[in-house]
């Protein structure tokens, strides 16, 4: 990471930690926000192993992990490089449920996973860094394993760094759109080819 991009990083954790002190990132548990959550959900129903072990980069304070409720999974780990986020996941204390305070950049994953999730994260990775952290997610993907990326909009340099990657099946692309124009979007699920 050059010294530009390592200062944008450095300066979005301390805001992060601000918001959500504040409450800001509470939104995500809106009306709005549910039908992505939802298809998300339906994804990894669809096109998941049952009872699937499952990685949440860009996890927050534990959203996907309380509309997850219900549903049968082995193990879930989220990872966000808000300390605040992850401290309000925390104490949420959900079964079979661990989170970590890590940045994307730096995260080693100790175990594979049946179920990977870039949840609103991949584009907040610098374009320098975006290949090598796939690589690395795709060493810990269980074979039959699942990519599932969600992303605000467009996701302007985000989408080539899935659709055009060899490495990657897609399996189903969505777009869930809102009652607000300019809130929608992009949901993609993938399989390693």
């Amino acid at each position: 990471m050059n010294i530009l991009d390592k200062f944008h990083h450095w300066r979005r954790r301390r805001r992060w930690n601000k918001q959500y002190r504040t409450g800001r990132w509470e939104s995500l548990k809106s009306d709005i926000e549910a039908p992505r959550y939802e298809k998300i959900k339906e994804f990894i129903q669809t096109y998941g192993p049952k009872n699937p072990s499952i990685l949440d980069l860009g996890c927050g304070d534990g959203v996907l992990t309380e509309k997850l409720q219900g549903m049968e999974y082995q193990f879930f780990k989220g990872i966000d490089f808000s300390k605040v986020s992850i401290e309000k996941a925390q104490e949420k204390a959900f079964p079979k449920a661990v989170f970590q305070n890590t940045d994307i950049i730096k995260f080693q994953p100790s175990q594979n996973y049946d179920i990977v999730i870039f949840n609103e994260v991949f584009y907040y990775i610098p374009d320098s860094e975006k290949i090598r952290v796939m690589d690395l997610i795709f060493q810990h993907l269980n074979p039959r394993g699942i990519l599932i990326s969600s992303i605000f909009r467009e996701g302007i340099g985000c989408w080539e760094y899935f659709k055009e990657n060899e490495s990657l099946k897609e399996l189903d692309f969505t777009t869930v759109t809102t009652s607000k124009e300019t809130t929608y979007w992009k949901i993609g699920v993938y399989e390693l080819s």
